[in-house]
């Protein structure tokens, strides 16, 4: 009866021992292991279309025939949710506007020149710092397809020369500030060829919430969510004031 007990005891041990050795790890690691799975503008892959597509995928990024491409040319990448672009400075280098945390804490080109991680990106993107730099095809485009100068055909302006192209990227590449909608890669791209700074995907993500705002049904959306927050939450300033004052902005801006 007495071995039967110690090896009942011994069991539990073993059963509850990962569990003790689980909790010493730290905190900061599991927010460090979720930021890290946080994939945002330039990294984000949503799913694996099987085990053959990592390897044709891998392929695809180590190989781009620069031979089509000249100094001076616009490269654009499509990403899940936007387009990243860059300017082509010859030699297989590209020059292109990331969010990066980095700068912000090392003058050291060794480590800043490593590929942008998604940790230095996001926090790039909160702390709105970038960096513009010069990386070769292969880490610009990140396994994506190339379009070249897809954007004379839109741009209003005529494109500069393909020097002067060139010349204002290389002129620019350093630590600059970071803005999601007002100061990002597309903004970059295009003072350097056309001369001016514009953003299509700013435009039409502006036009959208334009859209939004002059669609009553925003108005009648957001009086509801503001009365089912009241009764949930309870009648406090917290509440009420937004119900009455979201709902009246949106009608008169509509």
């Amino acid at each position: 009866m007495q071995g039967w007990v110690a090896a009942s005891r011994s069991r539990r041990k073993a059963r509850k021992s990962p569990q003790v050795r689980s909790m010493k790890n730290p905190m900061y690691e599991v927010a460090s292991l979720l930021l890290e799975k946080l994939l945002l503008l330039a990294n984000l892959k949503l799913c694996s279309v099987g085990p053959g597509a990592a390897k044709e995928e891998e392929k695809h990024a180590n190989y781009y025939d620069t031979t089509y491409f000249k100094r001076g040319d616009l490269l654009e990448v499509h990403r899940t949710l936007f387009v990243h672009f860059g300017i082509y400075l010859g030699d297989n280098r590209v020059a292109h506007l990331m969010p990066d945390i980095l700068p912000a804490f090392t003058d050291d080109q060794r480590q800043i020149q490593q590929v942008v991680t998604n940790k230095r990106l996001i926090l790039g993107v909160l702390a709105r710092m970038a960096s513009i730099r010069v990386d070769v095809v292969e880490d610009f485009a990140y396994g994506g397809s190339i379009l070249v100068n897809h954007m004379d055909e839109a741009f209003p302006n005529k494109a500069l020369c393909d020097e002067e192209v060139a010349r204002r990227a290389e002129k620019l590449v350093g630590a600059t500030a970071y803005s999601l909608l007002w100061n990002n890669c597309e903004h970059f791209v295009t003072y350097c060829r056309y001369g001016s700074a514009v953003s299509f995907q700013t435009d039409k993500f502006c036009e959208t919430v334009k859209m939004i705002i002059r669609d009553q049904r925003s108005v009648l959306a957001s009086a509801l969510l503001g009365l089912a927050s009241i009764v949930c939450l309870g009648l406090a300033p917290s509440t009420t004031l937004p119900t009455i004052i979201i709902p009246f902005f949106l009608w008169m801006a509509g």
